[in-house]
């Protein structure tokens, strides 16, 4: 085979990991619609699927944010607030079935993220009785440790693909600068 189809293969391949990698710990961004959301094209966010995600949204959508996944966020979220997991997924549930979106958006524009992740601080603290700064800190915490988790894994496939002779150095940085930037690997 081709040197350059060697090449376009493993960074199809790579793109694709990163992909399914991003999916599975998009946890804490919440995604259902605020009362009256404000469309944007832009995130806020400085990067691809900043979190866990804790509303449940990409289930059966090849994101891997499953009910494993979220029970896994809720058992964080809880350890974090001091609160039993029950609750919080009960106080989840709740907040997902009251802000459900009737359907998908006709524009293709998606809710604020700023906007939602507030309501979702705002939600959690009332059901589980604590200070709504206490729930924000909670889930940014849980957002920077996942992004570091993420790029950690990132960093060891890509050495792993150097080793293994898929990519060259200069490929891997590329990919990784590309998944830094939010060019692959991001919604």
């Amino acid at each position: 085979m081709e040197r350059s189809k060697k090449v376009a293969l493993g960074l199809g391949a790579t793109a694709l990991a990163l992909g399914a990698g991003f999916g599975v710990t998009g946890m804490a961004t919440a995604t259902t619609a605020t009362p009256t959301p404000t469309p944007t094209s832009s995130s806020p966010f400085s990067g691809p699927n900043d979190g866990p995600r804790f509303d449940g949204d990409g289930h059966g959508r090849g994101h891997g944010g499953g009910h494993g996944a979220v029970k896994a966020g809720a058992a964080a979220l809880a350890a974090k607030l001091g609160v039993d997991q029950a609750k919080v997924e009960d106080a989840l549930r709740a907040f997902r079935e009251a802000n459900r979106p009737p359907g998908r958006r006709a524009d293709g524009t998606r809710p604020d993220k700023a906007a939602k992740e507030a309501a979702l601080a705002a939600s959690l603290a009332k059901s589980l009785g604590i200070d709504e700064a206490k729930v924000k800190a909670a889930l940014e915490d849980l957002r920077t440790q996942a992004q570091a988790d993420r790029a950690a894994a990132l960093k060891s496939r890509l050495d792993q693909a150097v080793k293994d002779g898929t990519l060259t150095q200069a490929e891997a940085d590329a990919v990784a600068k590309a998944v830094e930037k939010g060019v692959i690997g991001g919604h």
